[in-house]
């Protein structure tokens, strides 16, 4: 059945948040806030190693680093083009909606939760390339074992951070079904080099989502999403970075 792992993930998102929404009634704030640090550091190693893959390679016997120009162009360009459209703007508005409409109004954190969780479940390799082998062939294998660690984070981010975190299921649901759906004129794009750019990119975006997690929000994370979209056009570019 074509689009069954965008089901998948978002139900797995769904379960996740419900699973967090009563565990975290038995946490103290201090613990709530204790957890959502943890939370942080896990997601800083995770977008460590998928960094430190996409720049790291072995030269016979040296391990040397590459793809620095990449990311920074594509970090300061795709922000830049993020600040001007204002992403992040569109997702807290969007937030505070769905705040005002699911009658959490008095929620404080519902908004950023929302915002937070939304980019570390939606960033990365797993949910474009998951969903285009979903609409093809309907294999949605990559997706269901994204869902396992999706329903995980969520779990823990709804227990520290609040209930916005389970309404990432909406934008995952949309995201990857519109990639599902398109699919056939998604997947030439995403060649081996294309999906090995935006994953390294994406990898550096989740990075940031950590930061904010650990430190207090640091960086508007959304309007650095317009990077993504150029490290694929870095792919089609005459020259290797």
């Amino acid at each position: 059945m074509t689009g069954l792992g965008t089901i998948i993930n978002s139900a797995a998102i769904l379960a996740g948040g419900a699973v967090g929404h009563f565990a975290g009634k038995f946490f103290r704030e201090e613990q709530q806030e204790a957890l959502t640090v943890t939370c942080g550091i896990s997601v800083l190693f995770i977008a460590i190693a998928g960094a430190m893959q996409g720049m790291l390679s072995i030269d016979g016997k040296e391990l040397v680093s590459g793809k620095s120009m990449l990311v920074v162009l594509c970090l300061a360009i795709g922000t830049i083009i993020g600040e001007l459209v204002g992403i992040e703007r569109g997702f807290e508005r969007f937030g505070e909606w769905l705040k005002h409409k699911t009658g959490n109004s008095g929620d404080k954190g519902f908004v950023n939760a929302f915002v937070t969780a939304s980019l570390t479940v939606c960033i990365g390799a797993m949910a474009i390339v998951g969903a285009i082998q979903d609409g093809i062939s309907g294999d949605y294998s990559t997706l269901a074992v994204k869902s396992v660690l999706d329903f995980i984070i969520i779990a823990v981010m709804t227990s520290s951070m609040g209930k916005g975190s389970v309404f990432a299921a909406i934008p995952i649901f949309f995201f990857e079904g519109a990639i599902t759906l398109l699919a056939r004129l998604v997947a030439p794009v995403m060649t081996e080099t294309a999906t090995a750019y935006l994953s390294l990119v994406g990898s550096v975006l989740i990075f940031c989502v950590g930061v904010n997690l650990v430190w207090g929000k640091k960086v508007r994370v959304a309007n650095t999403l317009p990077a993504v979209v150029l490290a694929v056009i870095a792919a089609y570019l005459p020259w290797s970075f």
